[in-house]
Formats: structure tokens, sequence, C-alpha cells
């Protein structure tokens, strides 16, 4: 701990419950999320907000939880990827959609990749091919894209031909 930095206490809201824990103002909040509450679903990346991989939603918002500190969630809503199926563990359409397309191969950067395209059919329901590539700036080394788009549409009960 640096001189002088003490830690500071966070109250937040986690995956619909309220949460709270000690940490020094600048750790990232992805660092909070995976060591002080345990989840591990939300994944270490790149640590510079250019993969996704860390890609939570903070009051709806899609975010890349390894760049923003955890004294700016203090009072926030934070959703993970393990707060997106029902508490009886049953999968969202999308995170089905994800299977029955089978969308992943390695898995990894897979998590944050659900989370955007959550937050895209939360703000657009029947997103165009246009709206997803804007949308999912999440990099993915297996080159699933073309899975992750059909996954998007299928949900959203449109396809590239007939999305507005």
């Amino acid at each position: 701990m640096a001189r002088g930095v003490r830690n500071v206490a966070i109250v937040a809201k986690v995956n619909g419950k309220p949460v709270s824990f000690e940490a020094e103002p600048d750790t990232p909040l992805l660092w909070a999320i995976r060591e002080e509450l345990g989840m591990t679903g939300t994944k270490f990346g790149c640590g510079i907000a250019a993969c996704g991989a860390c890609s939570v939603h903070i009051d709806g918002e899609i975010t890349r939880s390894c760049s923003v500190p955890v004294s700016d969630v203090a009072g926030k809503s934070i959703t993970t990827i393990e707060g997106l199926a029902a508490a009886d563990g049953t999968l969202t359409a999308l995170q089905q959609a994800w299977i029955e397309h089978q969308v992943p191969q390695c898995g990894y950067c897979q998590s944050g990749q659900i989370m955007a395209a959550a937050a895209l059919l939360a703000k657009t329901p029947k997103p165009s091919d246009a709206d997803i590539d804007a949308a999912m700036t999440n990099i993915c080394r297996c080159g699933t894209y073309p899975r992750i788009r059909a996954a998007i549409h299928s949900v959203a009960g449109t396809s590239p031909a007939t999305a507005a």
C-alpha cells in the first residue's frame, strides 16, 4: 500500500444483493469482484479496458471493470455474469443462445461478450448487424464473431436480412 493511502469501505449492490468490502480507492473493480467478493466469472484480459473480458454492468451500463476504481462504484448497482441467470440457475435466453449457437471455443472472453450482448439487447431489442458491430467491441481470439452475431439475432428474433 502506498504511503498515506488507506482502505475505504465500499458499499454497493452486486447482482441485486448489498455488499460491502474494504479496498484502496484506486483498486480496479475487477479485482474487488474477483478477490474480495469471490466471483471469478469476470475475467482479466488486458488490464487496459481494450479487450472486454472484464465487462460488467454498472447501473445498467456496460463497463470494463479493469479500468474502474472501486471508489467510483460506491452506492451503485453492479451486475456480473453470475448475476444474469435466475437464482435457481435458469439461464437467460441469451445464455441459452450462446450454447445453442456453440459460440465459445476457448470460452475465456465469453462472460464479457455475453455482458456486452445483454447490454446491447437491453437498449436495442431488435439490433441490426451494424448495431451489433458497434456494440460488440470485445476481442475474441478464437474469432467466433459470426456465432456471436447469430446468437444475438436469435434472441432478438431477427436475422441479418430482417434486422431493422
